[in-house]
């Protein structure tokens, strides 16, 4: 019966193309690589209408097959040899081809379960360094369980808790969740079963008072639990994201469905920043929600989170973009941009990393997103990506139509993003966006190789006499970022070329001779400035060891040195705080809601 409906509604949707002679009389041509050889300018409302109900007719065949072939899908416990647990069947077969450009997908042996511990390197070098990373995270763990367990954040200096104000002013344990699934990957058994019974019994939004960004609760909190519920089956994770992203859902009652940037669980009402732009969101903010809130509508079967982030995409895709950029700052009230700034740092950054990695994730189906993605990344290439005169390439920002010659931090990332989609691609654009992933990242490592600390500043600029070096003051600290480590790994996994694990190196030297404190790992405020003061080097420190520095910087640093089967490139897309989230139709430990779906069917 379903098959009998579903060619029903693909006749109503999208009526069968004309024969290849018709079309050839009409002076059109087929395209071979995509389904039925479509007409090179079909109506694009009844493709995305036909792409659209595609996608969901196949997640349907997807969970289907699993549920066929899953005998039983037990809570998986840590293990150094995670391939021995079978999650499913030991049948093989081949998973579904979900890219609808006819690109085919691997085969994927249902009774083999992801590697998600383990993974050592073959070469003894790197397994030596990897485990001084894991030393490392043991190192910034125990100092926070010892003087900040429970508070959001650590002073590792001053040995206290810590909580910056985007996570309200409750003790929420962002660093427990934020660090939960670099423990499981390590290995840390008992660290990690200590956080899990924090959670199930302290975590609670309820709680939370003040206003809380939307944004990084989604990164850190709820990419954190998914990433948890994939690795474990755990449904406790999965309860408590739904209940998390349940209380941020206020935030999106606007006209354009844009959310706003804050919200109070308590109250659920909303508003934005006031620096931003006359009340304006921030493109990298409301652009970084996508892959959560989907995943969580597929784990879950409820649809509304993914209706909630698929409004945005529409709005924002209908949008024209000044000068074929897109600025910072969008009104959720009136869908105006607001000041003519755009940065692939600061404010812009994830949203464009998102657009790229929900196509990844999503099986390579979600073809809205490939599509704003190749045309942000091509326009970006040919405005902003520049190169020095001594041959370094970076990417500048735009500000009403002038350059500024300014790179941030946070932008690093690009490297990785650029090599990514080259890779993955595999088209006309590839070989050019390979170079500048390459130029990237070797920017990146420049900014922190000619600094005295050897750690890359906040932001750098190009001058005609000065080159990757941050110029202004409040330009020069540096927070335990992760960025440029997540271009190296990426890097490495994709060219296998050793200077990417050479430069990591090089910063864990880095971290740990200007970082490194008896209370854990700080941040500097100069990296320019180096002073011996007892056992500490590196300045004035910060006093503050951010989440991010165990859920990012040493998950890269770690996956940098162990083998490429440990959290796969091909199975696994990180989101914007590192926390791995499955491919759908690749990855057994997806988890798709099985009950929902099939009630649906019958």
């Amino acid at each position: 019966m379903r098959k009998q409906v579903q060619k029903a509604a693909e006749e109503i949707v999208l009526p069968p193309p004309p024969e290849p002679e018709a079309i050839a009389a009409a002076g059109g041509k087929i395209n071979p690589n995509i389904k039925h050889g479509v007409i090179d300018k079909p109506d694009p409302h009844r493709v995305a209408e036909l792409e659209n109900f595609q996608a969901q007719i196949e997640l349907d065949e997807e969970i289907e097959k699993i549920r066929k072939n899953q005998e039983t899908q037990v809570l998986a416990k840590p293990n150094m040899y995670p391939n021995k647990d079978k999650v499913v069947s030991t049948s093989s077969q081949k998973s579904l081809d979900l890219n609808n450009n006819g690109i085919a997908i691997p085969e994927q042996k249902l009774g083999e379960a992801p590697v998600i511990q383990g993974g050592q390197d073959k070469d003894a070098v790197a397994a030596e360094r990897r485990d001084f990373v894991k030393g490392m995270m043991l190192h910034a763990w125990d100092s926070y369980v010892k003087y900040a367990w429970g508070k959001n954040e650590l002073r590792p200096v001053s040995m206290r808790g810590h909580s910056a104000s985007i996570f309200g002013s409750a003790s929420m344990g962002a660093t427990i969740v934020d660090a939960m699934d670099t423990l499981y990957i390590m290995g840390l058994d008992n660290e990690f079963e200590r956080g899990r019974e924090w959670i199930n019994s302290q975590l609670d939004m309820n709680k939370m008072t003040g206003d809380v960004s939307v944004f990084e609760t989604n990164i850190r909190y709820v990419g954190g639990l998914l990433t948890l519920y994939s690795f474990t089956g755990d449904p406790m994770f999965k309860e408590k994201s739904v209940h998390i992203v349940d209380k941020l859902l206020p935030a999106f009652n606007t006209p354009t469905g844009i959310p706003y940037a804050l919200v109070n669980m308590q109250t659920g009402s909303s508003k934005n920043f006031g620096w931003a732009s006359g009340g304006s969101s921030i493109l990298s903010e409301f652009g970084t929600l996508h892959m959560e809130f989907t995943y969580l509508s597929d784990i879950t079967g409820n649809p509304i989170y993914k209706q909630k982030v698929d409004k945005i995409r529409d709005f924002i895709s209908k949008l024209e973009r000044p000068a074929r950029l897109y600025p910072n700052y969008l009104h959720p009230k009136t869908g105006k941009w607001g000041q003519q700034h755009t940065s692939v740092g600061a404010l812009g950054d994830s949203f464009y990393e998102y657009l790229l990695k929900e196509w990844l994730r999503s099986g390579k189906s979600d073809n809205q997103a490939k599509e704003l993605f190749d045309e942000a990344a091509k326009d970006i290439e040919d405005k902003l990506v520049k190169v020095s005169p001594h041959g370094l390439t970076y990417i500048a920002e735009m500000k009403y139509n002038r350059l500024e010659h300014k790179m941030d931090h946070l932008a690093c990332f690009a490297g990785g993003m650029y090599g990514l989609a080259a890779h993955e691609e595999k088209d006309g654009n590839s070989d050019r966006w390979m170079k500048i992933a390459e130029g990237i990242t070797k920017t990146c490592h420049e900014s922190y190789d000619r600094s005295d600390t050897k750690l890359g500043p906040e932001a750098f600029r190009f001058t005609e006499s000065s080159e990757a070096k941050a110029l202004k003051q409040n330009e020069k600290y540096y927070i335990l970022r992760p960025e440029t480590f997540e271009s190296y790994f990426i890097m490495w996994r994709l060219t296998k070329d050793q200077k990417y694990r050479d430069w990591g190196w090089e910063a864990v030297q880095a971290l740990e001779n200007s970082c490194k404190v008896d209370g854990g790992y700080t941040g500097v405020r100069d990296v320019y400035q180096v002073r011996q003061m007892d056992r500490q080097v590196g300045g004035m420190k910060d006093d503050v060891q951010q989440s991010f520095f165990l859920a990012e910087t040493l998950k890269y640093l770690y996956l940098l040195f162990s083998d490429d089967s440990l959290i796969s490139l091909d199975q696994w897309v990180f989101n914007t705080e590192a926390h791995p989230l499955p491919i759908r139709g690749v990855n057994n430990f997806y988890r798709p809601n099985i009950e929902k779906t099939s009630e649906k069917l019958n």
